[in-house]
């Protein structure tokens, strides 16, 4: 009880810590650990591929998609430390309120009546949320990596031809895998939060339409570039790592009621 105890105050107290005063600290901390697992990835990307291809493409996948996650929990927790400073702030119209007895209160008086104000904390960082997210990447990176070789077989590429056949698989992706992979990405996480078919059913019809809109906004343009310039070994990666921001979205549109 008392190990239990003393953990949660270690917590609350890491938990009330701002980095530059907006950024949470554990939140941070997650972020450099991740960013430190890419570097190591990075630097060794090549010798990991040639000798365990999927394995590697679905660890890189996980990481990047964690790192989506962790933005993405950053982000509401910076909206959220803007929205508490904005409430609690004085106006001008209050500083000019304050009555004559309030400003002849001693210091140290006025001191622990704002010490006994409860400060806003930050959402503390869900490791649960982060948990599910590298999950899927890792799972779901066996399909994408069969769908890029299959794109890559069905539509190939030379010297002489490789505009045509790489607007062929940009059509074929979007018409096919992204419906697809939308439609995946929100039944998976909500079956993982516990919920069934009713909230996969309200999930999908919140969602989905709105979700797959964007996506034809930001994708077409960058699989033009992974399947126009990008070697099929880097693909994947390219794609996930451009997908961090896009990946950040699907976390806090999943993430919102």
């Amino acid at each position: 009880m008392l190990w239990k105890a003393g953990r949660r105050r270690l917590l609350r107290s890491v938990n009330e810590n701002y980095l530059f005063g907006r950024i949470p600290v554990v939140h941070a901390v997650v972020f450099l650990i991740e960013m430190a697992l890419v570097a190591r990835l990075v630097a060794r990307f090549n010798a990991y591929y040639e000798e365990r291809p999927l394995m590697t493409m679905m660890v890189t996948n996980a990481v990047l998609g964690g790192i989506a996650d962790t933005v993405a929990q950053s982000i509401t927790a910076f909206q959220n430390r803007s929205s508490s400073a904005k409430t609690i702030g004085l106006t001008k119209q209050d500083e000019f309120s304050i009555e004559l007895d309030e400003i002849n209160r001693s210091s140290a008086d006025f001191d622990r009546e704002l010490s006994l104000k409860p400060k806003p904390l930050p959402p503390p960082f869900d490791f649960e949320r982060l948990t599910r997210f590298m999950a899927y990447g890792f799972c779901v990176a066996p399909l994408q990596f069969k769908w890029f070789r299959f794109l890559e077989r069905a539509f190939p590429m030379t010297k002489a031809s490789a505009l045509g056949p790489a607007m062929k698989r940009v059509i074929f992706d979007q018409l096919v895998y992204a419906p697809f992979g939308v439609g995946l990405f929100f039944v998976a996480m909500t079956v993982a939060e516990g919920g069934g078919r009713r909230a996969v059913s309200h999930k999908l019809r919140d969602m989905y339409v709105p979700t797959l809109k964007a996506n034809y906004v930001v994708w077409p343009a960058v699989q033009i570039v992974n399947f126009r310039l990008m070697p099929v070994q880097f693909q994947l990666p390219f794609v996930s790592t451009i997908g961090i921001a896009w990946t950040a979205y699907l976390s806090l549109a999943n993430s919102s009621d």
